[in-house]
């Protein structure tokens, strides 16, 4: 007997603490409970994990969830243990040796498994996997598996195949942002049963008010970040594609405002990126400037900005990072500056991760027993094909193709950046949503040239400039001894 509505938020209320369920959880639980594989697109901060959390607590079955994010696994599993599942644990490189040679023999004692894929991948964990029965797999950020999708995983190529070997369990594939094209990838790469599996939310976040503004130069747009900074209210995020601009604009802002600034990207320690997350988290920092490094598991829900320094290469980056704005519901706004020629730092970008077809000829050429330790990214993505026997022509003409996408995705980033129509309309016909937004003037400024900050309750009240009060040398003297 399926279970009703009214039952499965009681279960909800009782073992999670929350009286109802946010859009597009509840249908997503009943589809699974029919029990129907199901790829859930809902937009960032629209509570994807409670889905697979509460799959796993209502069947009592165990869980096995594939993320590709370090950080958001270790914070999912710190989250689960909060809420009284402590059986679970998330295997990845952060543990020991003895620490993860404990977990692989007492596998069968945990609900919720995280892994990446490639850790899965190893004979050991492998073989103990195959053993166990499954209550859900779930494929966490399940646009990695498409060729098509922005965020392409080779080792994502697997997950079918596994699947297959863990006896075809019950799958919930979870993305916030997936064109029709990717869709049908991830249904076709994982061998997904049953006909229409898609739940999708809208991505259209009304609640964020979208923003372009146009700078002539790199010296105005930083200026023009500065004044934003100044007077929107916060906290706030700024991303920017170099790290070292990142570090700059930090120290500038903490110069010219009393705002509490920090810096966030990949070159920082586990330990200083942790305690810059619990930081912000907890109202310490009043804004992060960081890469796209910053934002997969960071719950937080009154990020009031999102400003983007420099414009994503796609569609799908930039509506995830904007959608760590307002996730509590309140007001907040998602400004991207650009300058004409912004796309060139993209197709750098480009350049530097998609290998070329010399650079494939050369791995396909290298002895078997070459070693590739020291070597670039992309000879490590080439040596992934070689691995999973795909030919050199196949290797090419793949990437070849992924070129020319990641090409088209940064035209349509261009075009939002530069277009004169609604922006959010613009996102809604790239993710091919049913019902097209109707613009209005709390909607973006596509056709207006000031922000409308303060009816939209985002102007700050207190200034935020240094005061410095100037005293002479023989004042501060006299102020000294005066107080011994």
């Amino acid at each position: 007997m399926v279970a009703t509505k009214d039952e499965l938020q009681h279960f909800l209320k009782h073992h999670f603490g929350y009286a109802t369920f946010k859009p597009g959880q509840l249908a997503v639980i009943q589809q699974l409970l029919t029990p129907k594989d199901t790829v859930a697109i809902m937009p960032t901060g629209n509570g994807k994990s409670l889905c697979y959390q509460f799959m796993g607590a209502y069947l009592k079955k165990k869980v096995l969830i594939i993320s590709p994010l370090l950080s958001l696994m270790q914070d999912q599993v710190e989250q689960l243990r909060l809420l009284g599942f402590k059986r679970s644990i998330a295997l990845t490189s952060a543990l020991t040796y003895w620490e993860r040679s404990f977990v692989i023999n007492h596998l069968e004692e945990y609900d919720f498994i995280f892994a990446s894929p490639e850790i899965l991948a190893t004979p050991q964990i492998k073989a103990t996997i195959q053993q166990m029965e499954w209550g859900l797999l779930v494929i966490d950020e399940a646009h990695c598996i498409s060729q098509w999708g922005p965020d392409f995983r080779p080792d994502y190529l697997q997950l079918g195949g596994l699947r297959s070997e863990l006896q075809n369990p019950l799958t919930l594939a979870l993305t916030a942002t997936a064109t029709p094209k990717v869709q049908r990838d991830i249904i076709a790469q994982l061998h997904l049963q049953g006909d229409d599996p898609v739940i999708r939310r809208p991505v259209n976040r009304k609640n964020i008010y979208l923003s372009v503004v146009g700078t002539s130069s790199q010296e105005e747009k930083k200026q023009e970040l500065f004044a934003l900074v100044k007077r929107l209210q916060g906290p706030g995020l700024i991303y920017f594609s170099s790290k070292k601009l990142a570090d700059q604009m930090q120290v500038q802002l903490q110069k010219e405002t009393n705002l509490r600034v920090a810096t966030y990207h990949a070159d920082l320690s586990k330990e200083d990126r942790f305690i810059i997350q619990q930081q912000f988290l907890h109202n310490k920092l009043d804004v992060i400037c960081a890469t796209s490094a910053f934002g997969m598991g960071i719950n937080k829900g009154n990020i009031r900005f999102v400003i983007h320094f420099h414009m994503p290469g796609d569609m799908e980056s930039y509506v995830q990072e904007i959608g760590r704005a307002g996730r509590d519901g309140q007001p907040s706004i998602a400004i991207l500056l650009y300058s004409q020629g912004d796309e060139m730092i993209q197709q750098q970008l480009t350049a530097a991760t998609v290998p070329t077809n010399n650079e494939i000829h050369f791995v396909y050429s290298l002895n078997e027993r070459t070693s590739f330790t020291g070597i670039d990214d992309k000879f490590k993505v080439i040596k992934a094909f070689i691995e999973r026997g795909f030919s050199e022509e196949a290797t090419t003409r793949f990437f070849t193709t992924r070129f020319q996408d990641k090409e088209k995705a940064l035209q349509v980033m261009t075009t939002y950046a530069q277009g004169t129509t609604c922006l959010r309309r613009f996102i809604d016909t790239y993710f091919a949503e049913k019902d097209a937004h109707q613009h209005d003037e709390i909607c973006c400024n596509y056709d207006v040239t000031q922000l409308p900050l303060a009816r939209l309750g985002l102007l700050r009240t207190k200034s935020v400039t240094p005061s410095y009060t100037i005293q002479s040398y023989n004042a501060i003297l006299d102020k000294l001894f005066l107080n011994l």
